[in-house]
């Protein structure tokens, strides 16, 4: 999925803001001046992971997707709309209309469909540049978009708690619900019915074709922000207010997943490998979770305060980095290490404990751990992949002892990182 933001932070860019311009043309359809900026992008790279692009062209960009024209699409702060290839060439188109492009997504029709978060609109824009605009006394702060089943655009109306239906002739219709709060992020679900994040009452919203909304509400929903359908048919969702990963399956079953990595976790999507990929606003980081529910962390320069993210035509995965001045951000999946030894073991008091953490990958992990260990134990990492979680645990520390254990590598500007949720039962003797 592809998301924008509601509001723009500061962030200082990792890389120089250089530009060469090739091509300025001024066009002219209806009304309406377009102005067209061709540029090969400034890119920096990340140890053959993260390609970084820069430009004028990129300000502070919004949501992104991939056009029908193997190109990403994208919405900038300078109120335009930015094609890059995946060669880099960025071209930026502006007109009067487009005013805060928060969300895009490839329409029915062969067009880019966005919304207009300032100007109360849905915008269409050909890959030819030709916009155009459609109004309507419903659409009031639109953020999410998407193509329905029905051959339509879904989305979101963050002001006035709807959801809206556009068809691509631009006839509009309006949906409310008082399950419907400050709507953000939208998607098409496993059972073709329309979902929905409600940040505003903490639940995941349900529509169908009809206008038929169901609302999902429970502890583990907290501010969810962005949602999309996963490879195993389940919905998953970015939780911002508690730092972590949502999924929800059709019938509504909640589920959680915390890391220590997930910190304000906005744009999601499913990557080529089929885990879900995620943009970690406060960490400045890219996240990955599998359907088992591991995650990786990817960070390094090139990525900064990343809000959107997409699966691009060339198999990585594209993203937006909304700072001051902001950048298009593309990594490619490096193989995390693998934790491989038993996620649990038990011990006697008085016993002697020497379990050995092992990991797979090249090159070898560094392993470490986080949470309460019981007196009388200690977890060593040895620098070769493993760990060793050894001693004699004391009567008092009889019980039950879940921690983290984590497998990175590298450091610093770029580490990438799983963790395993790991439980230590000691037992009274007898």
């Amino acid at each position: 999925m592809r998301r924008g933001r509601r509001e723009t932070r500061s962030f200082r860019s990792h890389v120089e803001r250089t530009w060469n311009l090739l091509v300025i043309t001024v066009l002219m359809t209806a009304s309406l001046l377009t102005v067209v900026q061709t540029s090969a992008a400034a890119a920096t790279e990340q140890q053959d992971v993260v390609t970084n692009y820069t430009g004028p062209g990129i300000d502070q960009p919004a949501g992104i997707t991939v056009g029908p024209d193997g190109a990403l699409w994208f919405g900038a702060a300078t109120n335009s709309i930015g094609r890059i290839t995946t060669a880099g060439v960025v071209t930026n188109y502006t007109v009067p209309s487009i005013q805060t492009p928060f969300d895009i997504t490839t329409g029915p029709d062969g067009a880019l469909w966005f919304t207009a978060n300032q100007n109360n609109s849905i915008e269409r824009i050909t890959t030819a540049g030709v916009v155009t605009t459609y109004t309507d006394p419903s659409i009031d702060v639109p953020e999410g978009i998407t193509t329905g089943p029905d051959g339509a655009l879904w989305f979101t109306n963050a002001n006035n708690d709807s959801i809206g239906r556009i068809t691509t002739a631009g006839v509009v219709t309006n949906y409310t619900s008082p399950g419907i709060s400050q709507p953000a992020g939208i998607t098409v679900g496993p059972d073709g019915a329309l979902w929905f994040a409600n940040s505003g009452n903490n639940s995941i919203g349900r529509i169908t074709t009809a206008g038929v909304v169901t609302n999902f509400t429970g502890s583990r929903i907290f501010f969810p922000y962005d949602i999309t359908t996963g490879p195993d048919g389940a919905l998953w969702f970015t939780n911002i207010a508690n730092d972590s990963i949502g999924r929800i399956t059709a019938a509504g079953v909640v589920s959680n997943y915390r890391d220590p990595s997930i910190n304000q976790p906005e744009g999601i999507t499913v990557g080529p490998d089929g885990a879900l990929w995620f943009a970690d606003t406060n960490t400045a980081s890219i996240g990955r979770i599998t359907t088992a529910g591991v995650v990786t962390n990817y960070t390094g320069t090139g990525i900064g305060a990343p809000t959107s993210i997409t699966t691009g035509p060339d198999g990585a995965l594209w993203f937006t980095n909304s700072g001051e001045p902001g950048s298009i951000g593309r990594i490619t999946d490096l193989p995390p290490p693998d934790i491989t030894s038993s996620n649990n073991a038990s011990v006697t008091v008085g016993s002697s404990l020497a379990f050995i953490v092992t990991t797979s990958g090249t090159p070898k992990a560094s392993v470490s751990e986080k949470g309460p260990l019981p007196v009388g134990v200690k977890f060593v990492n040895r620098h070769d992949g493993t760990a060793k979680i050894s001693g004699k645990p004391k009567r008092s520390g009889a019980g039950v002892y879940d921690v983290t254990i984590t497998a990175t590598f590298g450091t610093g500007k770029k580490k990438v990182a799983v963790s395993q949720a790991f439980t230590l039962t000691v037992y009274l003797p007898g």
